[in-house]
Formats: structure tokens, sequence, C-alpha cells
């Protein structure tokens, strides 16, 4: 048996906590599950563009933690995506910190609609 997980910090609860490819009937239809710190890791880097060190910083845990959450969060992604299956956003055996982030993140940056960094003044 593994050491107990450390909590993470969580800064965003999404909205929503299933997706499903649209015109497809649920029956019979696929679920792949994200965990919550895994869609955590991956707003942090890919979508707020943050270094893995910031982000785990931010959530609370190690860079090579954030590096695990990242490669499973992004396999189970596309191998949802690119075999038509619903995606399931649920809590994992770590427990979860919901934190409001600070208003302004040092480092962070946005992307444009293109996926190119833009800078902000």
């Amino acid at each position: 048996m593994g050491r107990p997980h450390s909590e993470r910090l969580i800064g965003h609860q999404p909205g929503s906590t299933f997706f499903k490819p649209s015109g497809v009937p649920m029956k019979g239809l696929r679920i792949s599950t994200i965990l919550l710190d895994e869609l955590e890791a991956m707003r942090l880097v890919d979508a707020e563009g943050l270094q893995q060190t910031q982000a785990a910083e931010r959530m609370g845990i190690s860079q090579s933690t954030i590096a695990r959450l990242l490669a499973s969060g992004r396999n189970k992604t596309a191998h949802a995506l690119a075999h038509g299956e619903a995606l399931q956003l649920q809590q994992g055996s770590a427990p979860l910190n919901y934190q409001t982030p600070p208003a302004s993140a040092p480092g962070g940056r946005r992307r444009g609609h293109h996926g190119r960094g833009h800078a902000e003044n």
C-alpha cells in the first residue's frame, strides 16, 4: 500500500461534469473518466499557460505529480475524443480543496483563439 495522497488545491470547479458526442445516444456509448485533479492540472498548464512547476505550486503538490496528472488526463481526453467516447469528470482518491485563485497570478498567460500566447498589458 502506497502513502496517502496529499490534498490538491483546485482553483476552478467545472460547471458540467459530463460531456458526450453530439447526436450520439447514451445507450451503448463508452464513458471515459477524468479525475478533477487531472482536469485542474490540464487547466493550469494547457489553458492558463503555467509552467509545470508553477502549476504544482498552485495545487500544493510536486512537479512530478503534475507531470503524472497531465500525462494521464491528456491520454484519457485524447482517447475519448479519438474514439467518440463520453467524458465524465469525477473526484479520485486524493482529497480536494477548492480555492479561489489570486486575481493576478504571476507567470500565467492567456492563449489566443489559435493557441498562440499573447502578452497582456
